[in-house]
């Protein structure tokens, strides 16, 4: 019994240890061999050729072979199939074919495609194995031995910006490109280059290097510098210059340039950061890209597909061609016009405005000044140009329509409604306030609240707006309570961030919290750490013209368009709306109010001004002021208008404003449509 027993344990090592010595059959070898393709690992491929290949092709050729032709047609999602036969063959035969399936996503699209492999048994470092017999026709068919995998792009049209009257606000137009034809240069060289750098205000010895390239030939057209075409002056003195010609090129351009430049943003070169991070969405080192505002903001949309086609160099074998798609069009709320319009009364200020349809929410206007000439990016800016933007201290490179800022006396009709919706005052109410300043008690020390003016003594709600009376709102704020008085504010939005295609800061009531009796007074009058965009401001005040609710601002037209959106409903009631209104139309019709100057023949108006102290303590002499002024018109409400002026002169404040806005309203009769 033993003997058996040992007989069968033998008999079973023996059979284990022969299978572990079997060699890996033809197609097992191919398997493993496909495994590595579909891993990318070269090397360990090249391992697996037979002798002949290897005589053929050296490891560092085969493997920069498929590394440079995966990579320069952006393959991805590689699978290479095999799929193993039952039985590989007769044993004897010293070699067997095989047929794989490879498909890959590419820059051109989907390839796939079948292809034979001959796999041969040899021996190599003293073993006899089977090694794969590699061609080129495995990475593509018909792709011999020498030849290279070229891949051309047809670029997509970029798509375009309209506004709601279709006028161009970022398009696809001609820009002139100014270049010299070497061979016509006159003998005075030197003084010729130098004119034309003059005008171009680019360097004589970039012009130079340009003049010195390799390709460059007397007869040969030599670009320099892309011009705007709208530029005549500068246009024709170039033409004067012997040797100087111009071709029209294809361009991005931006018709109103520095008025919504903050709006549209501009395109640029992509830089490397943004190819590493965006490699596999179809940009290459050569693509343009949204660089800031709209141009940025709608990228995916405006930027369209590349096609592409892949092919074998100097034949005429296709291997795969795509179509390119070409950018979405995209049609804004924006008024060109009104756009204009506001940003000629901003020009030279620091400021910025935001024009909305109360009714609709359309967004008529997002205007930031100063600011920039967009098409100086495409045509070419120079460093010296775009440092100088960068370092300015007035910041024109930056958008302040939607940035955050105290708000000033802008706020009080938003706090008369808290409390008005809270029953913490009516209409007639009325508060004995004697003198300019005031202040609860002695507990508050040195601080008090300045009003600008104490003709008034018994002071109600109309009065309280129509004389931007700050110590009726810091009373009011302290009688509300800061719990009543934040959830007021939130009621309106505040602390809340604003869904909207252009990223908005949100509003805020307080750093941390409204803690101390002081803080929450000047708050009610739009100081302490109140902080509110130009955009936020506008959206409050549609409350006023839609029955208590908040409209929600849009920015592109919908063809769909039935009736507003609403971003807060049943803030107010009716009535409480009604009593804010009437009091904003006095602000501009009383003679007294705030707002009254200038007067607008025919143009009835409601609004309200505010001026935003900018100190470092109460005691600060030196602070600025910021100005404000919101406004709509009444008889016809398809236009309101908020704007804020930065640093105005000391005393200014809003009057330096109100001019602005009422000058906007006047170009367009008070309404828009």
């Amino acid at each position: 019994m033993r003997k058996t027993y040992l007989l069968v344990v033998c008999l079973l090592s023996f059979i284990f240890l022969w299978g572990c010595s079997t060699k890996p059959t033809a197609s097992e070898r191919l398997s493993e061999y496909i495994q590595l393709w579909n891993d990318q690992k070269f090397s360990d491929m090249y391992s697996m050729l037979s002798l002949s290949t290897k005589s053929e092709v050296t490891e560092e050729e085969f493997v920069s072979k498929y590394k440079n032709i995966y990579e320069g047609i952006s393959a991805r999602e590689l699978e290479v199939t095999f799929i193993q036969p039952d039985e590989d063959g007769k044993e004897k035969d010293e070699e067997q074919t095989y047929s794989f399936t490879l498909s890959m996503n590419t820059i051109a699209g989907n390839i796939s495609f079948d292809e034979k492999v001959r796999v041969v048994k040899e021996k190599q470092a003293d073993e006899e194995e089977w090694f794969m017999e590699w061609s080129p026709s495995m990475i593509f068919p018909h792709l011999e031995a020498g030849q290279e995998v070229k891949v051309s792009t047809i670029p997509a049209v970029r798509g375009q910006i309209f506004d709601q009257n279709e006028k161009g606000l970022a398009v696809n137009g001609v820009a002139y490109e100014i270049g010299i034809m070497p061979g016509d240069l006159p003998e005075n060289q030197d003084e010729t280059l130098e004119e034309i750098s003059t005008l171009l205000d680019i360097s004589v010895e970039e012009i130079k290097g340009k003049l010195n390239q390799a390709w460059v030939k007397p007869e040969l057209f030599v670009p320099i510098k892309k011009i705007d075409p709208t530029n005549v002056e500068l246009y024709e003195k170039l033409m004067k210059i012997p040797s100087v010609l111009k071709q029209d090129v294809e361009s991005r351009v931006y018709p109103l340039g520095e008025a919504a430049a903050h709006l549209t943003g501009y395109i640029g070169n992509i830089s490397a950061e943004q190819l590493e991070q965006l490699k596999d969405k179809g940009y290459n080192a050569t693509s343009m890209i949204g660089k800031a505002g709209l141009e940025q903001v709608y990228e995916d949309r405006l930027k369209g597909e590349e096609g592409a086609i892949i092919s074998i160099k100097d034949t005429d074998e296709i291997i795969a061609e795509k179509e390119p798609t070409n950018g979405e069009d995209i049609t804004l709320t924006i008024n060109r016009d009104i756009q204009q319009a506001i940003y000629d009364q901003l020009k030279g200020d620091m400021g910025t405005s935001v024009a909305l349809h109360p009714l609709t929410g359309e967004t008529l206007a997002l205007v930031s000044s100063p600011s920039y000439n967009p098409n100086d990016f495409i045509l070419g800016i120079s460093s010296e140009a775009y440092n100088g933007l960068v370092n300015d201290p007035k910041k024109p490179m930056m958008a302040r329509f939607n940035k955050t800022y105290s708000p000033g006396s802008t706020i009080k009709p938003l706090t008369a409604a808290i409390g008005l919706n809270t029953s913490t005052i009516t209409p007639n109410d009325t508060k004995i306030i004697k003198g300019k300043t005031w202040k609860k008690d002695e507990s508050w020390g040195n601080y008090s609240i300045t009003r600008v003016s104490d003709r008034v003594e018994n002071v109600n709600l109309e009065s309280a707006l129509v004389f931007s009376d700050n110590i009726y709102f810091a009373q009011l704020a302290l009688d509300l309570g800061k719990d009543q008085f934040s959830q007021g504010l939130k009621s309106f939005g505040y602390d809340e961030d604003i869904d909207y295609p252009f990223p908005m800061n949100k509003s805020t009531i307080s750093n941390n919290g409204l803690t101390s009796e002081t803080l929450l007074a000047d708050s009610g009058y739009g100081q302490g750490e109140l902080q509110m965009s130009p955009f936020h401001v506008a959206a409050a005040y549609t409350t006023f013209l839609n029955e208590g609710n908040m409209v929600k601002p849009f920015l592109e037209v919908n063809t769909d368009f039935t009736e507003a959106t609403y971003w807060k409903e049943n803030i107010l009631e009716n009535e409480q709306v009604d009593i804010i209104a009437q009091d904003l139309k006095q602000v501009i019709e009383h003679p007294n109010g705030t707002g009254h100057s200038p007067v607008l023949e025919g143009i009835q108006l409601a609004g309200k001004t505010g001026t935003a102290e900018l100190k470092q303590s109460k005691e600060d002499a030196t602070g600025s002021e910021n100005g404000w002024f919101v406004a709509y018109n009444t008889e016809n409400p398809s236009l309101l208008i908020a704007m804020m002026v930065e640093e105005v002169k000391k005393g200014e404040g809003s009057h330096y404003v109100v001019p602005k806005v009422k000058g906007v309203f006047e170009a367009f009769g008070g309404n828009v449509r």
